[in-house]
């Protein structure tokens, strides 16, 4: 996929469970026939992660109101050239709200973070890297985070925070799929080095 506003609407990549479900992809449909209802059902879906994802991106509430809003106008612009391929319907719009969100930065927007990132929503239970991120105390992690490239920081964030695959990831950051395990690779064994300090 390519373009600054996610336009290219083709994602390639592995059919993933969060979007495998009819009515999302029937409410695509009827979004892309200029149904109403079914534009503001795929708003109040995708809003809480979209929201999340800008606001550990940008650091801060109200750029990532404004960036989650030009997001859905977006999506709602170019919705029928969305084409239904492997990837999900939500990586096509994570990448609208990338592209956004890197625009930000390079109009002269530098991060400010607030006192605490979201939490995922989608999380009630602890997961083996929560428990490690509880453990070593939230700040020092997000100082050892902070200290990763941006295309780490952004990898680590959609893999484990909002749990896309590998080829989902490429698609949303117009990367190979060998460019995010390098990433990640690095990002990880970056943040072991610094662990074994």
């Amino acid at each position: 996929m390519s373009g600054q506003d996610g336009n290219a609407a083709v994602i390639d990549g592995p059919a993933p469970k969060r979007d495998a479900v009819p009515d999302v992809r029937r409410l695509v449909e009827r979004a892309q026939r200029g149904d109403r209802a079914a534009f503001e059902q795929l708003y109040l879906i995708h809003f809480d992660r979209i929201y999340s994802y800008l606001q550990l991106s940008v650091g801060n509430r109200h750029d990532a109101e404004d960036l989650t809003n030009q997001t859905f106008i977006k999506m709602l612009e170019s919705i029928h050239r969305f084409v239904w391929r492997h990837a999900p319907f939500s990586a096509w719009l994570f990448r609208i709200a990338h592209n956004l969100a890197m625009d930000h930065f390079r109009a002269g927007w530098r991060w400010q973070p607030e006192e605490s990132p979201p939490e995922d929503p989608d999380s009630l239970e602890l997961s083996a890297e929560d428990e490690a991120f509880h453990t070593m105390g939230r700040e020092s992690m997000l100082g050892m985070i902070a200290s990763l490239s941006a295309d780490q920081q952004q990898v680590l964030t959609l893999k484990f925070v909002f749990d896309f695959s590998n080829a989902e990831v490429a698609a949303i950051l117009a990367k190979t799929e060998g460019a995010i395990k390098s990433l990640q690779h690095r990002a990880l064994a970056s943040l072991q080095r610094q662990l074994t300090r």
